[in-house]
């Protein structure tokens, strides 16, 4: 019998991406019974209990199916799952790529030490077959530790797609009709040193370089977008691009994380707060139309009100427009959960004055936007994107996939309104 999975994905855009590969791969396949997939996250205590929960109720409501869990809390804690009464499968990251695990299971759990993994498969760089935009896996995994983050045991070390693959990729998802590519993965701006001749006097492959050439031999491609990066790890041929490739999207999602160069130490972040600030002002100054996004973590062990107010002052002197704030919530394993921690309230008062100065930006940013004129990428009936990633609402006649220049007429609380 063939029955299409159900699959339920946590987490950032690469576990979207890949649910979207199992689902493609799957599309077809003959399956025993009703099967869902769990593609977990692991950023958060919270993603995990959330995920628990989901399987629990999914139990109750299909009692007949397979549930199989996936992605990087499966990754990181396989014993978690495998002990649920709910679970029959347990897969790691990297054996959810290999489809035959979910047809022939003979194993309950398999899960292989992601740091043995030196190689990120080419054909996960895919795209969504029902959005206007793509996201290009381009690279997996995380050489850095930052004292927070659990991430890099989930998907292991930084490793790249080779440059040939990912422009060959670029150029089918254009021949397929979409119009925007999204560079993404877990550290991109790491792309290429692993790979051969990264210490050679050229200086190997990088991003930027990756960049150049996603342009060069894909010309087709009208818009071409990263996902988050990190702004101290920028080299020239990428900020030449940002600040001067009308095909390269006006729009930075910067992993800032705090304003305090001290909370910034105590996360073995890479940066001081006045890179952030120069970086954000040079790139201003050149490209005077671009907006800035930035994860933002509230309440990190240590911090004072005052090293708080270093990061509001931070989206001020970085003009940031788009924030994802997180309040802080110790993760199991990471040196940040054994640091004094702060009272639940306070983080949870701090996420909420960061996200109230994240809404008066975006309403300023809204504000000045009405009455120019932008150009505008249609992701689904009535709704498109600027080039500038601010959402925007339009005649719901428009084709998904098309992009308008069009005037911005008024603005709600979250998106533009544009004719």
């Amino acid at each position: 019998m063939t029955n299409s999975p159900d699959i339920v994905t946590f987490g950032c855009r690469l576990n979207s991406l890949e649910s979207d590969r199992i689902r493609q791969q799957m599309a077809g396949q003959a399956t025993p019974d009703d099967t869902i997939i769990f593609n977990t996250c692991a950023v958060t205590a919270e993603a995990e209990r959330q995920a628990r929960q989901a399987i629990r109720r999914a139990r109750r409501d299909k009692p007949g199916a397979k549930i199989i869990v996936t992605g990087c809390a499966a990754q990181i804690s396989p014993d978690t799952y495998a002990t649920m009464d709910e679970v029959d499968q347990v897969l790691g990251n990297e054996e959810k790529l290999d489809i035959t695990r979910f047809l022939n299971a003979p194993e309950p759990v398999a899960v292989q030490d992601i740091m043995d993994v030196t190689e990120t498969t080419p054909h996960l760089a895919d795209g969504f077959s029902d959005r206007a935009r793509a996201f290009l896996q381009v690279q997996n995994g995380c050489d850095h530790r930052c004292t927070f983050c659990i991430i890099p045991y989930g998907r292991g070390n930084s490793r790249s797609v080779p440059v040939g693959s990912v422009v060959e990729q670029a150029r089918l998802l254009v021949d397929q009709g979409f119009s925007e590519i999204v560079i993404t993965g877990v550290d991109i701006t790491s792309y290429g040193a692993d790979l051969p001749g990264a210490s050679s006097a050229a200086g190997g492959m990088s991003l930027g370089k990756l960049c150049q050439k996603i342009l060069t031999h894909v010309p087709d491609l009208p818009r071409l977008r990263l996902s988050s990066i990190d702004s101290i790890e920028v080299d020239e041929p990428l900020m030449d691009l940002i600040v001067g490739e009308p095909r390269f999207m006006p729009h930075l999602h910067l992993s800032l994380q705090a304003g305090d160069n001290m909370i910034l130490k105590r996360m073995k972040r890479r940066h001081l707060r006045e890179e952030s600030i120069a970086f954000c002002q040079t790139v201003k100054q050149q490209r005077p139309d671009i907006a800035f996004g930035a994860d933002l973590i509230a309440g990190f062990p240590t911090e004072t009100e005052e090293m708080f107010q270093n990061s509001l002052n931070l989206v001020e002197e970085c003009a940031l427009t788009f924030l994802h704030v997180f309040p802080y919530s110790p993760r199991p394993g990471t040196p940040a959960a054994r640091m004094p921690q702060l009272d639940r309230s306070v983080i949870k008062d701090r996420a909420a004055r960061l996200r109230q100065l994240g809404q008066d930006k975006l309403t300023t940013h809204l504000s000045q936007q009405v009455g120019t004129r932008i150009s505008a990428l249609v992701e689904k009936p009535g709704l498109a994107r600027a080039q500038d990633f601010t959402e925007v609402i339009v005649d719901e006649g428009l084709q998904p996939g098309s992009i308008h220049a069009l005037t911005v007429t008024d603005k709600t609380d979250k998106k533009l309104i544009a004719l």
